[in-house]
């Protein structure tokens, strides 16, 4: 399978793109930065360019069976708040998501995970009011962004997932996620390498097809 992984050089997208070699697929990264991924394998093309880019996007989605969409912004969340990002538009995810979805309609490419966050949508009410308050407080502009970017899957008409993990650590752990399309959450952590391996298992199977999959340490 080949599979295309939009953010790569973050902690989850680095953990797919690990995740799908491993499994034997052809992965190509677009990257900003390809010298942030850190990996190498006969196996894995880097396109750089950047998700901003509606023809960057366009020549990374072709010739691609899926996507991975693992967008953010990696600054320190009280700087962001304050200053906003100095590296990173503040639209990143609904926006560059956007793009994506636009180049697989044009190049018809039908499934598409999306790694979006625990808190967005109807999981809000099973925050406890200490996440609540610091959603609030430091991340108030990025779930913004998210809920966005959860609307643009929903209505794009392609065969997606949107993958909600809660709080990301970078523990070794590479057992399934405890996955939930109720939203229910086991805990408040879990490692990216876990959900690297979720992510993969949504978009080379269709389990999870048409469904919110709140993620949690199993």
């Amino acid at each position: 399978m080949k599979v295309l992984v939009v953010g790569a050089t973050g902690g989850s997208g680095r953990a797919a793109v690990e995740r799908l070699l491993s499994e034997g697929h052809e992965v190509t990264a677009l990257a900003r930065r390809p010298e942030a991924l850190g990996v190498a394998s006969q196996r894995l093309s880097v396109v750089t360019g950047d998700v901003m880019n509606p023809a960057d996007v366009e020549r990374a989605v072709k010739g691609q069976d899926a996507v991975i969409v693992t967008l953010g912004i990696s600054e320190n969340p009280l700087t962001v708040r304050m200053r906003g990002s100095a590296r990173t538009p503040m639209d990143v995810r609904s926006a560059g998501t956007r793009n994506v979805i636009a180049a697989m309609r044009g190049h018809g490419v039908r499934k598409l995970v999306v790694q979006t966050t625990y808190g967005v949508g109807e999981t809000w009410e099973r925050l406890s009011l200490k996440w609540k308050l610091l959603f609030s407080l430091l991340l108030k502009p990025q779930i913004a962004d998210t809920e966005v970017q959860e609307r643009e899957v929903r209505e794009s008409g392609l065969d997606w997932v949107l993958a909600r993990p809660v709080g990301l650590t970078d523990e070794a752990a590479t057992d399934a996620p405890f996955a939930s399309p109720e939203g229910v959450a086991r805990g408040m952590s879990v490692s990216r390498k876990s959900v690297g391996r979720f992510l993969v298992e949504a978009v080379a199977g269709t389990k999870y097809i048409g469904q919110s999959v709140a993620l949690s340490a199993a």
